[in-house]
């Protein structure tokens, strides 16, 4: 087995091939030139070594216990995004002073102060409702649809604005949004055959089901009990909150299960009421988003609201 080692030459000598000098070593019989530094590299080397004393001293560099030295230009990152914020907040502040002056039906007449209030309106919808209604407002069950033209209480500006000031069901608001319906079931007002029958009926209502015996059982039932508030046509009441039964649009479910299931034990869904947690502006830039998205009524030359994001539960439900 052969060993390797270092023999240490006692005097350099010129290589014979490339007339370089050698470092004076050996390594098992390979030796090592004394090849000097390109200039080119050894420019460079001292310019960066330069800059680098330089920035030092200019700029924060040295790190210290709590903070960093703070350089002789007195530059910071930090610095410098808040004179960003600060720009970008006195460019907004006007938009939203010409926002909140405007009349919310008189917004639309400004198209670019109305796309700005839309994209506003979509930033603070990303923030606060998305949990609910789904990043492209389509919903789930239980929870609305924003995008088509189903409305529980309404989908014109004023009635949208109102509903997100006062939210559905919000303790302690006077104004809220309040809609009753009775657990037949849970409380004993129709017997399971009956809400059966009525179920039935309510599904002739939209063309999802054809008339039968229980159907027209049911007919009876829902003229006592529901027309009150679905009217005798089943088209609902915005008055009070009624949906519309016969469009095949469901907040909870339009299977015959799922509506026994709802007139048995009812629901009472709530959306909290953002005066006090959102500012009016934002408010009103959230109504003009909604309104926005495809379903709002009484809106002209509405510019187009940004892309919607499949959420994967774009089920058109009832709002």
């Amino acid at each position: 087995m052969m060993t390797l080692g270092v023999k240490t030459m006692a005097n350099k000598r010129i290589d014979e091939t490339t007339g370089v000098e050698t470092m004076g070593h050996e390594w098992d019989g390979i030796e090592e030139l004394n090849n000097p530094l390109p200039r080119w590299w050894l420019i460079i080397l001292w310019l960066t070594v330069i800059f680098s004393v330089g920035y030092v001293v200019v700029y924060p560099a040295i790190p210290l216990l709590h903070t960093a030295t703070p350089g002789v230009a007195g530059w910071s990152s930090r610095g410098q995004l808040t004179k960003e914020m600060q720009a970008a907040e006195a460019g907004r502040a006007a938009v939203l002073a010409k926002l909140a002056a405007t009349p919310l039906n008189e917004v639309a007449a400004d198209k670019d102060l109305l796309a700005k209030a839309v994209a506003g309106g979509h930033a603070a919808f990303l923030q606060n409702c998305v949990q609910c209604h789904g990043s492209g407002a389509a919903g789930s069950v239980g929870y609305p649809n924003l995008n088509d033209d189903d409305w529980l209480w309404g989908g014109n500006l004023d009635q949208i604005h109102q509903t997100l000031l006062h939210g559905v069901r919000q303790p302690g608001d006077a104004e809220t949004r309040t809609s009753l319906m009775p657990s037949f079931g849970k409380d004993g007002i129709l017997t399971a055959a009956q809400i059966n029958e009525v179920a039935s009926y309510v599904l002739t209502l939209s063309g999802s089901a054809k008339p039968d015996a229980a159907s027209q059982a049911g007919q009876a039932i829902f003229a006592a009990n529901c027309v009150v508030c679905h009217g005798a046509d089943g088209k609902g009441n915005r008055q009070v909150g009624a949906p519309n039964l016969t469009d095949k649009i469901w907040l909870y479910g339009g299977s015959k299960q799922q509506i026994v299931n709802s007139v048995t034990n009812a629901h009472a869904g709530v959306m909290p009421a953002w005066t006090g947690r959102l500012d009016p502006v934002t408010i009103k830039m959230l109504a003009l988003y909604v309104h926005s998205l495809g379903g709002g009524e009484d809106f002209k030359e509405a510019p187009a609201a940004p892309p919607a994001v499949d959420n994967g539960n774009a089920q058109p439900q009832a709002q």
